[in-house]
């Protein structure tokens, strides 16, 4: 897959912008940035779009820049001209997709049947949007028609919000989804680039879905285990689980029967999405701990530690069980 659509991938959430005045451009990026968005789909549907993209390239090229609505080979060489890195169209233009392959920009065209798949698959792509998503069958129409297609992946726009993009990014067919609730027109045109970052870093953590699922409390020995896992039971009626290295009061607190990670213990964190998470926390400065990583039969990786404790406790992050 080409390495911008990765970056898009591991981002997850891609804005959709529209904007009326190129002055906005470049507070409403570094917005994003801040955020913990770094990427942004600017529209063509405005006069000022073109000017936006070529503003934001210039003053905040760590933000992974797109332009959408792109409807013709000369909106896609004025977009290219200005700094964008991917095109997006509401529609499957056959003249617009051919153009792009050609300037080697990655592209997503709008598809909403089996038709305009198998017209994307005939022209090698890896990537279409699914627009207007919700309007057009939502995340079950998606995994009705992405069955016969393993290795094409999804960008649904249209409809996206907090409500439901935890459940759309769960499925694995799902590079990222477009939308546009964290970046209004409304807190555009009014410049208010503080909702803008605490809307978008809400967007993320939604997105993200963590949760504290697991405590791990270290003791000296196994009679200390057992010992601490026996007030649980007594205290608070906690059904206990002895096992090799460490005996479970519920499920969700594990008492280690030696120390183990973490001066005091560990703290396991679940995700709606380990790999975004990982890239999200990485943007932000945190380091893994590699040699930590645990897979599953399928190679997908399923947790990792952080390299720093946390008042004296591991941390992991885990992948939550996808249902349905």
């Amino acid at each position: 897959m080409h390495n911008v659509l990765k970056a898009l991938g591991n981002i997850g959430i891609v804005p959709v912008i529209k904007i009326d005045d190129a002055a906005k451009a470049i507070p409403l990026a570094k917005a994003l940035i801040v955020g913990g968005i770094p990427c942004a789909e600017v529209t063509f549907r405005t006069q000022a779009g073109e000017e936006a993209i070529r503003l934001i390239n210039k003053e905040a090229p760590n933000i992974l820049l797109g332009a959408g609505t792109v409807l013709s080979v000369e909106q896609v060489d004025r977009a290219i001209s200005a700094g964008a890195k991917f095109i997006v169209s509401p529609g499957f233009n056959p003249k617009v997709v051919s153009y792009c392959i050609k300037k080697g920009i990655p592209v997503i065209p709008g598809c909403s049947n089996p038709s305009d798949v198998e017209r994307a698959l005939e022209l090698e792509l890896e990537v279409v949007k699914f627009f207007p998503a919700e309007q057009a069958g939502g995340l079950d129409y998606i995994k009705a028609i992405a069955a016969p297609y393993p290795k094409l992946k999804f960008m649904p726009t249209g409809g996206i919000n907090a409500l439901n993009i935890a459940k759309y990014i769960a499925y694995e067919k799902i590079l990222a989804c477009g939308g546009s609730w964290m970046v209004s027109a409304e807190l555009i045109n009014t410049g208010d680039v503080d909702r803008i970052m605490a809307s978008c870093r809400d967007a993320m953590l939604t997105m993200l879905g963590l949760s504290v699922v697991h405590l791990g409390v270290n003791t000296s020995n196994a009679d200390e285990a057992a010992k601490v896992a026996w007030l649980f039971n007594t205290l608070f009626g906690f059904t206990t689980k002895n096992g090799i290295s460490s005996i479970f009061a519920s499920d969700s607190i594990e008492i280690m029967k030696s120390p183990g990670l973490g001066k005091h213990g560990h703290i396991g964190i679940s995700t709606n999405t380990l790999p975004r998470a990982i890239a999200y926390f990485e943007r932000v400065g945190a380091v893994f701990d590699s040699s930590s990583a645990k897979n599953d039969a399928t190679g997908k990786m399923t947790a990792i530690y952080f390299k720093d404790e946390i008042a004296g406790f591991a941390v992991h992050l885990v992948q939550k069980k996808i249902r349905g």
